[in-house]
């Protein structure tokens, strides 16, 4: 991963879809994996039929026989579902270690250049999202995020779209992990309306919006059409308090992300985030205009 550092405390992390090394998460997952297995005396195929993996039950990849599947995930070239790791820690009696691993894994889905961010975000006691073009990702359905991960461009494998859906459904935990984070989301209307996928992905992602804003912790907010000026014209940003109470920026845009940590510029993404709540609908108005959405398809 390039990772380029500059002034005012900023980090920038380039996306490098090229034919980089396998993250370390996986490796290291693997090799515990591969030693517990043989600690329990089992070789892959005994393994494999163990936890149920066969051709048809195969949730990993579609091979031949589930050593091969074993065998790619020990050696690293595969990333475990959560699924597989919690068969495997009841056939080999690991006392949920494997299952200590699984957030890493899952992290490690993501592109590199979101990686540090992720793991910010998912320790946050507050985050406020302003998107203007996407419903955020911590909000997507399955299938909403499946349809963008399939129009990227480059295009991306099926593999690599199989991993970044989840790596993104992984994160939706935030919103109800204990103890609860603040969570605020303001979204262009636009973006609402703008259809990614068929009609019944946007559909089931308005039903998802309103329950998700249904929780205490969550507050979704739509910035009207033809509001006209505010300040969220720049682009989408997040602003993240950590459980230590520092408090971090994010933007990010064709595929590169930065984290802002000097206090001026943080300070600023916040002093814009409250305006555009005041200039949003509010929280009831907002999930009344949904509900229309969702009633008109």
């Amino acid at each position: 991963m390039r990772e380029t550092r500059g002034g005012g405390g900023r980090v920038a992390n380039r996306k490098d879809e090229g034919g980089g090394d396998l993250p370390g998460a996986w490796a290291a997952y693997g090799r515990l994996l591969q030693h517990l297995r043989k600690r329990a005396g089992l070789n892959q195929q005994q393994f494999g039929e163990a936890i149920g993996y066969s051709l048809e039950q195969a949730t990993i990849t579609q091979l031949p026989s589930p050593a091969p599947q074993v065998g790619s995930v020990e050696q690293g070239r595969r990333p475990a579902k959560a699924a597989f790791t919690r068969a495997a820690d009841r056939v080999l009696e690991a006392g949920g270690v494997l299952e200590v691993l699984q957030d890493e894994v899952d992290r490690a889905k993501l592109p590199r250049f979101f990686r540090n961010f992720a793991l910010m975000e998912a320790e946050a006691v507050s985050r406020f999202d302003y998107e203007p073009q996407l419903v955020p990702g911590l909000l997507q359905t399955e299938e909403y995020a499946r349809a963008l991960f399939a129009g990227h461009c480059p295009p991306l494998g099926e593999d690599v779209i199989d991993q970044r859906t989840e790596a993104r459904l992984s994160r939706q935990k935030l919103p109800t992990r204990l103890p609860l984070a603040e969570l605020s989301f303001i979204i262009n209307e636009e973006a609402l309306r703008d259809p990614v996928g068929c009609p019944e992905v946007m559909r089931a992602q308005w039903l998802q919006l309103l329950e998700l804003a249904a929780l205490r912790n969550v507050e979704v907010q739509v910035m009207p059409a033809m509001r006209g000026f505010h300040p969220g014209k720049n682009g989408p940003f997040v602003v993240v308090e950590t459980r230590e109470h520092k408090h971090l920026g994010y933007f990010e845009s064709q595929g590169a992300g930065c984290v802002l940590t000097e206090p001026a510029e943080v300070s600023t993404f916040a002093l814009r985030y409250g305006k555009l709540r005041s200039q949003a609908l509010n929280v009831e108005e907002s999930a009344r205009l949904i509900e229309r959405m969702a009633g008109e398809t």
